[in-house]
C-alpha cells in the first residue's frame, strides 16, 4: 500500500497502490516510474529541445523510435484514416502557430496553415522491435491526442513488471485502474470480485461540480474538454481542416481497456460520430454538446445527471 504524487509532462500524477510492494522499496519503484516517463518525454515531446520530435521538426530523415512506439503510431495511422484526417499527429505546427508553443506564449503567430497530409511528409514502418518513422520534410509532430494515455499504460507496465497488479494511475484526470482484489492478493481476483472505482464527470461549466459518475470496474477512463486550455479564440483541440478549435462539443469521456485507446478516442469524438469508430474499437462514451445536450452510449458504466 503506497501513494506517489508528482508532476510530469505538464500535469499532476497520483498513483495509488493497493497491495504490498514486494520486489522493491517505494523510492526505487518511484525512480523506475520517473525514468520511464523521462524516456517517453525525450522521444515524443515537442516542448523539449532534446527530443526526437524536435529533431524531426528541423531535419528530414530516418528516425528509429523506441520499441514501444508501434502501438501508438499504428493507432494514430488507423485513426487518421478512419477520421478522414481530422485526428493527426501533424497538428504540431498548427498548435504552435496558434500560440500553444514551447514557450506557452498563447499568442497567434501570423496566418495559420492547414497541416500536410500524412503521405506527403511521413512514412511509418511498423515493427514491434524497431519502428521507423521516415520524415520526408521537416515537420513538427504533436502526440497530445493519445500520448498521455499511452504513457499511463506504460507506467502501468512498469508497476506490473515490478510485481504490482492492483493500482490506480490518475494523470490529470485520465485514469487507468486495475482492480484491487478483495482478498488483498496479487491481482488474481475476477472483475466481479473487485470494487469499482467511482469517477466523477466534471461539469465543463463549473469545475467544482460533476454532471455524472462512471463506475469503472477496470481499465481506463479518459476525458477531454475545450475549457481546460483556452486562449483567445482557441483551445487545444484544433480542427486541422478549418484551423479553428472545436466548439460544438465541450466535453468527452471514453471508457476503454487501455488509456491509449480511451485518450485517443476522446479526441476523435470531437470531430466524428461514434458510429465511425464503434465497429473497429471496443469503448463506451459520454459527450456534452455546447447546447448542454448529452449523448451517452448504451453500455456506459455509469449515469449522467443532466441531458
Amino acid at each position: 500500500m503506497a501513494q506517489f504524487n508528482f508532476k510530469a509532462i505538464g500535469t499532476t500524477w497520483k498513483i495509488d497502490i493497493f497491495q504490498p510492494i514486494i520486489l522493491h522499496d517505494e523510492s526505487d519503484l518511484l525512480s523506475r516510474i520517473m525514468a520511464r516517463i523521462d524516456i517517453f518525454d525525450k522521444a515524443y515531446s515537442r516542448f523539449r529541445e532534446d527530443s526526437i520530435v524536435t529533431q524531426m521538426s528541423k531535419e528530414s530523415g530516418f528516425y528509429t523510435l523506441p520499441s514501444d512506439a508501434d502501438r501508438m503510431l499504428s493507432l494514430y495511422h488507423d485513426l487518421y484514416l478512419r477520421t478522414n484526417g481530422f485526428v493527426t499527429p501533424l497538428v504540431g505546427n498548427l498548435l504552435s502557430d496558434a500560440g500553444y508553443d514551447a514557450q506557452y506564449s498563447l499568442k497567434q503567430k501570423g496566418k495559420l496553415e492547414i497541416p500536410p497530409a500524412w503521405d506527403e511528409v511521413l512514412e511509418y514502418k511498423s515493427d514491434p522491435e524497431k519502428p521507423v518513422l521516415i520524415i520526408k520534410k521537416p515537420v513538427m509532430l504533436d502526440f497530445g491526442a493519445a500520448g498521455k494515455g499511452y504513457l499511463i499504460d506504460l507506467v502501468g507496465q512498469v508497476l506490473e513488471s515490478n510485481g504490482v497488479f492492483s493500482y490506480c494511475i490518475n494523470a490529470g484526470g485520465d485514469i487507468l485502474y486495475k482492480n484491487p482484489p478483495v482478498n488483498g492478493g496479487g491481482g488474481t481476483a475476477k472483475v466481479a470480485d473487485s470494487a469499482p472505482l467511482r469517477v466523477g464527470l466534471e461539469n465543463p461549466d463549473n469545475f467544482e461540480q460533476v454532471i455524472g459518475v462512471c463506475e469503472l470496474k477496470q481499465g481506463s477512463i479518459c476525458g477531454s474538454a475545450g475549457n481546460r486550455r483556452v486562449w483567445g479564440d482557441f483551445n487545444h483541440i484544433m480542427n486541422p481542416k478549418t484551423l479553428t478549435s472545436a466548439k460544438d462539443i465541450v466535453a468527452v469521456w471514453v471508457v476503454a481497456d487501455t488509456a491509449l485507446l480511451a485518450d485517443a478516442l476522446t479526441t476523435c469524438l470531437f470531430f466524428v460520430p461514434a458510429s465511425t469508430l464503434i465497429d473497429a474499437y471496443k469503448f463506451e462514451y459520454v459527450l456534452v454538446r455546447s447546447d448542454h445536450s448529452v449523448e451517452k452510449s448504451a453500455g456506459f458504466p455509469g449515469e449522467v445527471f443532466v441531458g
